[in-house]
């Protein structure tokens, strides 16, 4: 399942009695876990029936004692394990699945990492519930990311913009969400579109001397473009720090050197 399929059986009010987040990518765990804590339950019915636990501070029984806990006056208790990747031999939580409580919703998030899905745990969890990898984006998916977390906000983006941000923030998902939601707060009345100019003002990025210009320098070999933008990122290691530059540089003689090889 993807994070967007759980987010709409949620809104259906379909809940599984476990969903097991895990992977590298924290942003998809965060943003499931945290609509789960926040609309599963009513106000009140969160008042006694929300448990949130953390894993450096629990173990696997305790785990299971607070699933295996009725809910009060409401339908579902909903207990979520934080940082879940700090509790040992969680796979002797396999006992807790042979007979989950229909009554309680169990969210674990196990950040930084992923079960082994050869073993029975994981196994046990896709049959009583879901098993959710959020995986690291690839650099090259970063600005349809972007597009797309704009477009569901009502807000569009040049692709120029789009491809600036993406070199500059990487592909740590909340950081990137977070120097969008400020771009968004600073655009005039009016305006939804969000332009390279902008992202230059707000973010210390420069339109001109980045990333994604040196790449086309290269393209078109622009020896004079390419080395004033080297001389440019060499006067601001701050915003263009030298090990990024070195890892877009090994990717595109990389890839140049590949495609070559196909002719040869």
């Amino acid at each position: 399942m993807t994070y967007e399929d759980i987010l709409k059986e949620l809104k259906s009010k379909h809940y599984r009695p476990i969903y097991y987040l895990m992977g590298e990518e924290t942003y998809y765990i965060d943003l499931i876990a945290g609509f789960m804590e926040e609309n599963l339950l009513s106000e009140t019915e969160k008042e006694f029936n929300l448990t949130i636990m953390y894993g450096m501070d629990i173990d696997v029984a305790a785990i299971i004692h607070a699933a295996k806990r009725y809910p009060m006056m409401s339908e579902y208790q909903v207990v979520i394990v934080k940082e879940a990747q700090t509790v040992h031999n969680m796979e002797a939580f396999s006992y807790y699945l042979q007979k989950p409580m229909k009554s309680t919703i169990l969210v674990i998030c196990h950040k930084h990492g992923t079960l082994d899905k050869r073993k029975k745990l994981a196994a046990d969890i896709e049959q009583n519930g879901v098993l959710f990898e959020s995986k690291k984006l690839k650099d090259a998916q970063l600005p349809l990311f972007i597009t797309s977390y704009l477009k569901n906000k009502n807000v569009e983006i040049d692709p120029k913009a789009a491809l600036m941000l993406a070199d500059f923030v990487g592909s740590e998902l909340s950081r990137l969400t977070g120097e969008l939601e400020k771009l968004m707060i600073t655009l005039p009345v009016g305006q939804i579109r969000i332009t390279p100019e902008q992202v230059e003002e707000n973010t210390g990025i420069s339109k001109d001397y980045n990333h994604f210009e040196l790449r086309a320098a290269l393209l078109e070999k622009d020896v004079w473009k390419a080395n004033q933008i080297i001389k440019y990122f060499a006067e601001t290691p701050k915003n263009n720090p030298v090990q990024v530059t070195l890892a877009l540089l090994f990717g595109f003689f990389s890839n140049k050197a590949a495609r070559s090889s196909k002719w040869l």
